[in-house]
Parts: C-alpha cells; sequence; structure tokens
C-alpha cells in the first residue's frame, strides 16, 4: 500500500457525509470510494519489509495502525485513543490477527498530545508499552533527527503501510499492504483544505492513481526510502473518499521531536 493506514472506527458509507461539509477527516471515519478498504491501489508486503508497524485494536472495537519508536514505545494518531480504553497491540504481523505476539496497554499508559483539536492539528500520540525485544520481524523504525526539524521532504518518496481491502471486489483482505507515495509541498494541500488544517506540523502526499491510506489505517507510519525515517503519521483525507486523488494528510513527526523525547526520553 503506498500511502497511510486508517483503520476505521465504523465503516461510514460515501453517501453518508453531506456534500456541503467540505473539511478533512480521520482516516478512520472517510468514506469509500470505488474502493473498498484501507491502503488502495498498493501491494502486499513480503514478511519483515516493514517490521516497525503494528495494528492497534481498542476496546471499544475499532482498528488504527503504529509504529515502534523503542523498546517500550509505539507512537500513533491521538484521533486514535479514546476515552481510555485498552488496546491490544499487534507485533510483527502479516496477517492482521496472526501475530508474533501482542501485547494489552491499559488507557493510563496511553499519551495523547495535549493540544490536539478538531483541525487534527497535533494529531499524535504514544502508548508506553511491556518491553518488546528486536529482531527482524519485529523492530523499531528511527525518528527524524533534531537536524531535520526544518526538512520539508518535498518531492520525496515515501512507504505507507497498513491491512484492508485492496480492490473493489476483494472483500476484507487481512494482509499487509504497502503503497509508495510522493511527498508534496505544503502549499498545494493548503490549496484543498486551508491554513486551519495545514500547518507547518502537517505533511501531505500525493494520492494520484488512487494511491493512498483508507479507512483503517489511522496512527500509520509514513517512513522516507531514503533513510527510512518515519516522518509521518497517517491523520486525514478527501472528504470525496479515499481514491480521488486528491492530497492525504499526516502529522509531521519532525515537528513533536521536543515532546517525544520529553515522554520517551528518544530522540536523535
Amino acid at each position: 500500500m503506498k500511502v497511510f493506514v486508517f483503520l476505521s472506527l465504523a465503516v461510514i458509507a460515501a453517501n453518508a457525509w453531506p456534500t456541503s461539509e467540505k473539511k478533512p477527516l480521520k482516516v478512520m471515519d472517510m468514506p469509500k470510494q470505488s474502493i473498498e478498504g484501507r491502503i488502495t491501489n498498493g501491494y502486499p508486503a513480503y514478511e519483515g519489509k516493514v517490521p516497525y508497524i503494528v495494528g492497534l485494536s481498542f476496546d471499544g472495537g475499532w482498528w488504527c495502525g503504529g509504529s515502534i519508536i523503542g523498546n517500550n514505545w509505539v507512537i500513533t494518531a491521538a484521533h486514535c485513543i479514546n476515552d481510555g480504553s485498552g488496546v491490544t497491540i499487534y507485533y510483527g504481523a502479516s496477517f492482521r490477527h496472526e501475530a508474533q505476539f501482542t501485547h494489552w496497554v491499559g488507557g493510563n499508559d496511553q499519551i495523547r498530545h495535549p493540544h490536539v483539536n478538531d483541525q487534527l492539528n497535533n494529531d499524535i500520540a504514544l502508548i508506553r508499552t511491556p518491553h518488546v525485544d528486536f529482531w527482524h520481524l519485529v523492530n523499531k523504525v528511527e525518528l527524524p533527527s533534531f537536524n531535520d526539524r526544518y526538512n520539508s521532504y518535498n518531492g520525496w518518496w515515501a512507504v505507507a503501510s497498513g491491512w484492508g481491502h485492496t480492490s473493489d471486489n476483494s472483500g476484507m483482505h487481512n494482509y499487509l499492504n504497502c503503497v509508495d507515495v510522493q511527498i508534496i509541498s505544503n502549499d498545494d494541500c493548503r490549496n484543498i483544505y486551508g491554513g486551519g488544517y495545514i500547518t507547518d506540523n502537517t505533511i501531505c502526499i500525493n494520492t494520484s492513481g488512487g494511491k493512498s491510506t483508507c479507512n483503517g489505517d489511522s496512527g500509520g507510519p509514513l517512513v522516507t526510502h531514503d533513510g527510512s525515517r518515519l516522518v509521518g503519521i497517517t491523520s486525514f483525507g478527501h472528504w470525496a473518499g479515499c481514491t480521488v486523488g486528491e492530497p492525504a494528510g499526516f502529522t509531521r513527526v519532525s515537528g513533536y521531536l521536543d515532546w517525544i523525547r520529553d515522554n520517551t526520553g528518544i530522540s536523535y
């Protein structure tokens, strides 16, 4: 799959959203278009391709993605964290519920950014986990360094990953998929969504050809091809659906390096 991963709290039909409501939607809430599901028009991930991705199954019944950033830490989207629900973390899974192992984490170990708002600014959260040993199927992804905090990444290629449907008639596809996408400028993204949603701490991708993240991919990783750094967390998409070719939005990880360091001790 070539973009981000959104798992839906609930599957919402495209006609459930009034056309007058022209605002970005959390990936988990996006209407589906011709392609039902999550990562759209991507490709199956071979075992161990993205060892840093985890599946997050919340007690309330919704699914998100996340990324391992340390032996005791997973990072995801703030909009995935809701009402202190516990979460089962699936590590090293190719098929969504066939993990190498799982951990359950209570609400007290989930840290939402204190300034997340309805415009999906600061859409980032951390989950403190039991200790995880790393190997080729379960491993961390590196964060950007402090020297990269002013890198726009415009034009860079990246990979997004997640679980879900892959075509119009595939039915539910539980196998992990990836999609390769190109990062675009915030100005181009702002032309679609406006400055309230697109801030310096947003990063956007080109979804031409319907290559994007979709329902169920929220919180999942966007990782650069060059250097394999986690630069984005799947956050929102276009109100018209996952495959309309409009930009998809992520939380820009380099904008939160101080906050991540202060809560986890992790920095580069």
